[in-house]
């Protein structure tokens, strides 16, 4: 048993290392853009990527229980959260502690199991002492008071001392030889790869029929070359003919005319004899192109199945069951329930199934996440469990199974107490996701979806383990990035079932070919629930929105052009009596897209938009038809979200010279020239009047001195923020039931809760700014 057990551990500490290479190699080279950032914005965006890398190397070091690295990887946390909340500043000494950091991760992980371990450990002190030191000597800079950095310094990076430059510290840094990139490697049965080499030697018959075909078509060439040859040759005689045939009619029975009916003679013999080769040589040559047509379909239908076959073992080569991904999550539960004083156990089910192990790769840290969020918040302790007359063990159970052939469904559940559908609304509510009015519009199943959003969690505080909010989104990002989809079911002391969908392989895909505006694109069929046609007629229009009935439901409709940004092209010919439309299932949303044709539905080979292009709104790639031509793959997650955001196309306009607002103004507080003119332009153009402060303090004297109707600001202002703007409106009585409207920069969790508890009514993150959305909490508040 113990020789068992030690193996087991071998292959999964080797496991480990092959997933922290990956995890220390973007954290390496996000660190290293960083250095080189000099825009507020991209180095948010940077730290934000490699606090995830850190979380998920965490995570996977406590599961093979390297303390080590956890520990390292918690200072990691810990600093780059400091650095988003901007209580940390960039600086050379800070660059210093964390590579060190990293390098000594890094180094540890490779010796891992080995003696050499033990030989780290001061280093390691050192790495964790280093980063402390940095959190403690870096000037604490509050995130309510001005940030704004002098002319031509970063905002986040501080300036040398005096008499030190960037270069001179950068020296200072022990340089390291460059390692070379580990070769990708996967471990396959050896049946899988005889399969493979047997179908691509079979492929060298088809490569001999092909070049055999090839020298037949080069020979029906050169007949017709030589065919071409003998027509010319009668040229001369066909003009002979001609010019005797015009001669003839101008002469008599004479000696002349004898001579010419000889000459004529010999002509028309010569042409008789060529038309007799010509006829034997054209029925020849379709003879043979006859039967090269007929041997090139079969050579074609071989090889396609030679081709297909090859493919499909090609697929499985780079198959792999979910076992071999699942080895360490009994272990991940019962570590977890020991520490928190709990009983559980892990069932795993269906996992043989294999599935790409690209997919299986970048899943693993999702599925560990809803592991340990069934043992961290849903298996409650034994006292608990007995209490409610439970069995003291909780289970949690993993299962999967093969759906309709080309997809998995994926089951992670658990018998414990259920999410408390109460606090998610609160910590929606909290966070202005939703409003009060959108949770008395929700059923169950819509409260639940909400803890898929960024930032909600139950959790009544943040640990090791939980509490950030950010893990559900990024599961539902990993699904939604393999055109898969995310549902959770829960229900109180029954548990909590999670259910995702996946395709098993990423090469093709199916998807439904439509045209919108001239353009061909591809819905994914994961995401189509169907496609149909709709009377014009049974349009129907509520709450400014048009809408339609399928099957009793009412379904928001959205031309697809008008999700996607694009201008409508004019109508050609007379409208047809129905038009077609596509019903989308995303996000636990149900959106109709007006299209101008649904073409058909195929297999389709799904390419990426390039390095240049990986995040691009709408889209998810391109793909290839096949016809050979390349067409745009949609989105369906992100063409909800567009389409939600359409403006209501039956809208009333606004009266001239009346605002919206009951003539009552927007008071806009922006201390930069630049957001506070795209500010007032926005809310102008939407028919407010505007009336605008460069601070809080100009902002309260206007206030004071006149009658506004809500107020949009900023937070990071300089005499007064927006935070303290905000309370002091709240603790003015005539002013206490003003909305207010906070549009900022700052987009951490705490900067959030600090702004809802001061009394905004809205929080709007600039970074996600979208000018249709404020526009509608606006319009929601007044």
């Amino acid at each position: 048993m113990a020789e068992r057990d030690d193996e087991f551990l071998t292959r999964l500490l080797a496991t480990f290392k092959g997933e922290a290479e990956d995890h220390l190699r973007a954290m390496s080279s996000g660190l290293l853009e960083l250095e080189k950032s000099r825009t507020a914005d991209k180095q948010r965006e940077i730290v934000e990527r490699v606090f995830r890398e850190a979380h998920s190397l965490k995570g996977a070091a406590r599961a093979v229980n390297l303390s080590e690295v956890e520990a390292l990887c918690q200072s990691l946390e810990n600093a780059f959260s400091a650095l988003k909340r901007e209580s940390l500043v960039l600086s050379p000494p800070v660059f210093d502690a964390l590579h060190l950091a990293m390098d000594t991760v890094s180094d540890f992980v490779g010796v891992a199991g080995t003696e050499r371990a033990g030989e780290l450990q001061s280093r390691i002190v050192q790495a964790l002492q280093g980063i402390e030191n940095a959190l403690k000597s870096t000037p604490s800079v509050s995130p309510r008071e001005s940030t704004k950095p002098p002319p031509g310094q970063s905002p986040r990076t501080a300036r040398p001392e005096s008499g030190q430059s960037l270069e001179e510290d950068a020296v200072l840094r022990p340089v390291q030889e460059p390692r070379g990139a580990p070769e990708d490697t996967v471990r396959i049965s050896t049946a899988k790869v005889n399969a493979l080499l047997l179908q691509a030697e079979e492929l060298l018959s088809a490569r001999l029929a092909a070049t055999q075909r090839a020298k037949e078509l080069r020979e029906v060439a050169q007949s017709l070359t030589a065919w071409e040859k003998q027509r010319s040759k009668q040229q001369p005689q066909v003009s002979a003919v001609q010019k005797w045939l015009d001669g003839m009619a101008k002469r008599d029975g004479t000696d002349a005319g004898l001579q010419d009916g000889q000459r004529l003679s010999a002509v028309l013999g010569g042409l008789l004899r060529f038309f007799e080769w010509n006829d034997g040589a054209i029925k020849s040559l379709q003879g043979r192109l006859s039967a090269l047509a007929r041997s090139a379909e079969h050579d074609q239908r071989t090889l396609a199945g030679m081709v297909n076959a090859l493919n499909q073992n090609a697929k499985k080569v780079l198959m792999l069951p979910f076992s071999s991904m699942l080895e360490g999550f009994p272990k991940l539960v019962r570590d977890i329930s020991r520490d928190h004083g709990k009983e559980a156990a892990l069932s795993i089910q269906g996992g043989g199934i294999e599935v790409d192990r690209r997919i299986l790769e970048e899943m693993k840290g999702s599925l560990t996440h809803l592991v340990r969020n069934c043992t961290d918040h849903g298996i409650e302790d034994r006292e608990e469990r007995s209490r409610k007359g439970k069995p003291l063990a909780g289970t949690i159970v993993l299962a999967i199974a093969q759906r309709n052939g080309d997809k998995v469904e994926i089951r992670v559940s658990d018998d414990g107490a259920g999410i408390d559908l109460n606090k998610v609304q609160a910590a929606a509510l909290k966070l202005g996701i939703v409003s009060q009015q959108d949770i008395d519009q929700m059923d169950a199943q819509g409260v639940t979806a909400l803890v898929f959003h960024s930032g909600v969690s139950t959790s009544p505080m943040i640990t090791d383990l939980s509490g950030r909010g950010l893990g559900l989104a990024i599961v539902r990002e990993k699904v939604e990035k393999f055109g898969g989809n995310i549902s959770v079911e829960t229900a109180p002391d029954r548990g909590t079932t999670f259910r995702l969908v996946l395709p098993l392989t990423l090469a093709t895909f199916r998807g439904v070919v439509v045209r919108s505006e001239g353009t061909c694109l591809v819905f994914p069929s994961t995401h189509v629930e169907r496609a149909v046609r709709v009377r014009r007629g049974d349009i129907q229009t509520v709450e400014n929105r048009e809408t339609i009935r399928l099957n009793g439901d009412v379904v928001s409709l959205v031309r697809l052009s008008d999700a996607l940004a694009v201008p409508r092209k004019g109508a050609s010919g007379e409208p047809t009596e129905q038009v077609h439309a596509v019903l989308v299932r995303a996000m636990n949303k149900r959106i109709a897209f007006l299209v101008d044709e649904v073409l058909e539905e195929q297999e389709v080979l799904v390419r990426g938009l390039g390095r240049q292009l990986t995040r691009v709104r709408n889209f998810a790639g391109a793909a290839v038809l096949g016809n050979g031509k390349l067409v745009p793959v949609l989105n369906p997650s992100d063409l909800v979200k567009s389409a939600v955001k359409v403006a209501p196309s039956s809208a009333l306009p606004v009266a001239s010279g009346e605002s919206p607002s009951g003539r009552r103004p927007i008071l806009v507080a922006e201390d930069s020239i630049t957001a506070r003119s795209l500010l007032r332009n926005i809310l102008e153009s939407a028919g407010y009047d505007v009336q605008t402060a460069v601070d809080g303090v100009d902002a309260l004297t206007a206030l004071k001195a006149g009658e506004f109707g809500l107020v949009v600001s900023d937070v990071d202002m300089p005499r007064m923020n927006g935070f303290d703007l905000t309370a002091r409106i709240r603790a003015d009585k005539k002013l206490g039931e003003l909305p207010v409207v906070l549009v900022t920069a700052l987009e951490s969790r705490e900067d959030r809760e600090c702004g809802l508890d001061v009394g905004a009514n809205a929080y709007i993150v600039k970074s996600s700014f979208d000018q249709s959305n404020l526009l509608e909490i606006v319009r929601r508040l007044i």
